[in-house]
């Protein structure tokens, strides 16, 4: 046998290479991810707004309940303003900033700031009226019978509010949360305005704990906020939650005194490994824990333990019963929007690794114990799945890596802009276009997407919600992630 045959025997028999992915550029998802929040803006535009081909919209709203409610956000892919996610929104975007703040570029923690800030002057603008916080602007109902621009809406700007009579301590709660975290995060940059978040976050704390009850359980409140964004889970969890931000923000043993009077009656105790616009219990159980684990606070080890079995059900080592997984290793929880779940349990496992290994700690599961380490790489493996690391080989990030998704469900992307299209669209005037296969005309970069379904299969349908829609929670606790990725590439 010839020296040439022997060498090809030997290529043929030889196992293939491994497949190496490129590392992925943190960075550039970082700026993306934040850039997002440019297109869901609501009001007068800035001066310097990057997403141009977004133009002011909805400039009178709050005019019929005589208040100004001029910005915001717009939650997914549609035109209303609801305050429980926007709220949510706001508190991981800061909660993103403070815990993850230093690892990224100047330029960046600058447009992060400016995104949480954009949530905030909205947000202290429905505590304007004393014994009232309104909640939402827009008729949902209404609104998602139309498929038109922001800018040339034209069905009624409903205006929803809760009262004494009409409770809210869950949004209220969560508005709470959300100035207190945000007071935290932007007080380098103005301390004025820290203050007034901070007071705000008093006075809606105050509301929610004076008035208690959930909006959802008022006939009118729920025929605006249902069933979108219903409160399923009662709410308890959202004074605890509000508590603890104002406790972490202002360091008043006031509230501290509050989380351990009131833990069991409004269900701390109950252990529930959920995390996202309405169930706080994980991320409670988390953000608690860092006064017990920097031997502050003992009677807050309840907390520790709870954020420990959290963990747990995270690891597929573990002899906990854990989270489902798909076959190509994406977290997935039945039901719309998954990759809610996915960004903000990678959020909820870095920071956790982070207490932890600030104080020489592990997570015990029993039969294992999982180090800050682990969480880490748990937390990679989600962020990398949604970069392009997935059986489809594409991103879940419009505008990132060679192929993402093109045809989302959101108006403003899928309609031609105002700039390309001055002339008014009404409301069934998107219909064609909503209807169409072509790609959407304006890219929402930096936008993620609902995803793929648990057989991992994304089949890039403008109809399919579930999939294709982008919220504003999925990417508010990406950005902290991503930000810790900048800096630690290869953990």
């Amino acid at each position: 046998m010839s020296l040439f045959s022997v060498l090809l025997l030997l290529l043929l028999l030889s196992p293939p290479p491994p497949v190496i992915t490129a590392a992925h550029d943190y960075a550039d998802a970082l700026t993306k991810s934040i850039l997002f929040f440019e297109g869901q803006r609501s009001g007068r535009l800035p001066p310097d707004q990057r997403a141009n081909w977004r133009g002011d919209s909805a400039l009178s709203d709050g005019s019929s309940a005589g208040v100004d409610l001029q910005g915001g956000y717009y939650d997914a892919g549609d035109n209303v303003k609801f305050g429980f996610p926007m709220a949510f929104t706001t508190t991981m975007l800061a909660w993103s900033v403070i815990e993850f703040g230093e690892f990224m570029p100047s330029g960046e923690l600058r447009n992060a700031a400016a995104a949480v800030r954009w949530a905030t002057d909205y947000l202290l603008k429905t505590l304007a009226l004393p014994d009232r916080v309104f909640i939402q602007v827009g008729d949902p109902t209404k609104d998602h019978n139309c498929w038109e621009r922001p800018e040339d809406m034209d069905t009624e700007r409903t205006v929803y509010g809760v009262s004494p009579e009409r409770p809210g301590s869950d949004v209220a709660g969560e508005t709470a949360a959300a100035l207190s975290a945000a007071a935290m995060a932007l007080r380098p940059i103005d301390g004025e305005y820290a203050d007034e978040l901070l007071r705000g976050s008093f006075r809606a704390f105050e509301f929610a704990d004076k008035h208690r009850g959930a909006y959802s359980d008022d006939p009118d409140l729920k025929a605006g906020g249902c069933p979108f964004y219903c409160d399923f889970d009662g709410y308890q969890d959202e004074l605890l939650w509000g508590a603890a931000w104002l406790r972490r923000a202002s360091q008043n043993d006031t509230f501290l005194n509050y989380i351990q009077n009131n833990g069991k009656t409004l269900g701390a105790d109950d252990n529930i490994n959920e995390f996202g616009w309405d169930n706080k219990h994980a991320g409670l159980n988390v953000l608690v824990s860092k006064e017990f684990l920097d031997g502050k606070v003992f009677s807050l080890q309840s907390y520790k333990e709870s954020a420990d079995s959290f963990m747990c059900t995270l690891v597929p080592e573990s002899s906990s019963s854990h989270i489902q997984y798909t076959k190509g290793g994406l977290i997935y929880k039945p039901g719309g929007s998954n990759m809610q779940h996915v960004t903000s349990i990678a959020f909820l496992l870095l920071t956790y690794a982070n207490y932890l290994s600030k104080t020489s700690q592990y997570v015990n599961c029993g039969n294992i114990l999982i180090s800050p380490t682990s969480l880490r790489a748990q937390a990679k493996k989600q962020v990398d799945y949604i970069l392009g690391d997935n059986p489809a080989k594409m991103s879940y990030m419009v505008g990132y890596g060679d192929r993402f998704p093109l045809r989302i469900h959101h108006r403003g992307s899928s309609l031609p802009s105002i700039t390309s299209h001055p002339q008014f669209l009404a409301c069934k005037d998107g219909s064609a276009y909503f209807n169409s296969p072509n790609p959407n005309p304006n890219l929402l970069i930096g936008a993620i997407v609902g995803g793929p379904g648990e057989d991992d299969v994304y089949d890039d349908d403008r109809a399919d919600f579930r999939k294709s829609e982008p919220t504003t929670y999925i990417n508010a606790p990406l950005v902290g992630v991503l930000a810790y990725f900048v800096a630690n590439p290869d953990i």
